[in-house]
């Protein structure tokens, strides 16, 4: 039988059956994608609670809707699992799982080496898999490959792997899953062929590249030029704060330039799973080349001097009102890491928290997307969201962390007693109260 014949014929004809592993942000809305697309899907996670809420429709992703899920459930064409065994069935293969660093700055390969040994267990000749957890060059063809080559299979005949970096953005109402190109690169070029016909299936726009290698680092290009840019805008926040001069406003007047310069941002530090984290990946991968990331190194340091500096700023505001840090209440706007969903990965504001607590403030938050904060390596004991006006008039500073669109902004103004902004969220207001970033 030829493998590659079958398959392409299998997609085409949207027969085949689709495999999703890790039913997170990123693998929920593909799942929901190829669904809707017509294919039958199954999502595979060790999660047996989100497993349990898929299948009565109920989504736990900000980008997919309920509603959607529960069509696609109702009509058969969406069903998750934890049993690996289904395996057997599925033609295609899509590898979504966390990638986390360990504490010493190197990569966590032991969710993509688990969901490998899994799938190795009911392995079929014919099956198209791909890998999107954003990971260093070379996990594909290094790691990936020997778990499943074997004499009698062969990729690029008898199986087809591929690499294609997820560019997901939380809440992005203009780009999803479905309209962001979506990149791909296969171990060999029928892989690649696959991998690209596959996509072009149910998302708009597919950019083949050359190889899985090529692929991997185009999401760390990605995401390491907006850290580094990110780092030196907050360098220049910090040499703006030292000379008195309004960072925002240089920002605004540079930015009106027409070409040669790009708008970024300062803020409390850098937050969710890929900024702050996959630049990483490449320096790891790279030191074992005997080159050291210099500018990847030195973002990462500014950007996590940023919560620090933060809270210096409170304490400094205090200190002007004739009030210390410890034993003041701070009321924290935001912990999300960013506006508008309800991620707290990596957030900034719980560094800001921690800090502030362990200077002796008392500390209390609101964000209407995150209602509650658990305990963890940060947070030495769980917090519960309160009523941000409640929060803002009882506090002796309010600390604009995540620039939220549902803060009523105007009258945190008017009923807190000082506010600290570190998102330009109060932009065009003057105040006495007003401190920013």
């Amino acid at each position: 039988m030829n493998h590659q014949t079958e398959l392409r014929r299998k997609i085409e004809s949207h027969q085949a059956q689709v495999g999703v592993v890790g039913l997170g942000y990123v693998g929920l809305p593909l799942a929901v994608e190829f669904a809707e697309a017509g294919f039958c899907v199954t999502g595979i996670d060790i999660d047996a609670d989100k497993v349990a809420s898929l299948n009565r429709g109920v989504s736990y992703v900000q980008d997919v809707p309920s509603a959607v899920l529960a069509r696609l459930v109702k009509d058969g064409k969406f069903r998750a699992t934890t049993d690996f065994s289904v395996v057997q069935a599925l033609d295609t293969i899509n590898i979504a799982v966390p990638t986390p660093l360990r504490k010493t700055k190197d990569p966590d390969m032991s969710y993509i080496v688990n969901a490998c040994q899994e799938i190795a267990k009911h392995f079929q000749p014919g099956l198209l898999m791909i890998l999107e957890s954003t990971t260093y060059p070379g996990t594909t063809d290094e790691l990936m490959l020997p778990m499943f080559e074997r004499p009698d299979l062969k990729v690029g005949e008898q199986f087809f792997l591929c690499f294609s970096p997820e560019r997901v953005d939380p809440g992005n109402p203009k780009f999803q899953t479905k309209n962001i190109p979506k990149v791909v690169g296969g171990i060999t070029a029928a892989c690649t062929e696959l991998g690209a016909l596959f996509y072009s299936q149910a998302l708009e726009h597919v950019v083949p590249v050359s190889s899985t290698r090529v692929a991997e680092m185009v999401k760390l290009l990605e995401n390491t030029f907006r850290m580094i840019n990110i780092g030196l805008v907050n360098e220049i926040a910090l040499m703006c704060d030292r000379i008195d001069i309004n960072v925002w406003e240089v920002i605004e007047a540079a930015a009106t330039k027409p070409f040669g310069f790009m708008p970024f941002y300062p803020g409390p530090g850098l937050g969710g799973h890929c900024i702050p984290i996959d630049p990483f990946y490449l320096s790891w991968k790279t030191k074992q080349s005997g080159i050291e990331a210099r500018f990847i190194e030195l973002a990462g340091y500014i950007n996590g001097q940023m919560p620090h500096f933060v809270v210096d700023k409170i304490q400094n505001a205090l200190n002007d009102h004739s009030k210390p840090l410890k034993g003041s209440r701070v009321h924290v706007l935001g912990v999300a890491y960013k506006r508008d969903i309800d991620d707290v990965r990596e957030s900034p504001a719980l560094d800001i928290i921690h800090l502030l607590e362990k200077r002796g403030a008392k500390v209390s938050y609101s964000d209407p997307f995150v209602p509650r904060l658990r305990a963890d390596g940060f947070l030495q004991h769980p917090m519960d969201a309160i009523d941000p006006d409640r929060g803002a008039a009882e506090a002796d500073c309010v600390v604009i962390v995540t620039d939220h669109k549902a803060f009523d902004y105007a009258g945190i103004v008017e009923c807190a007693p000082l506010v600290v902004d570190t998102r330009n969220a109060l932009k065009g207001r003057v105040s006495p109260k007003i401190v920013r970033l």
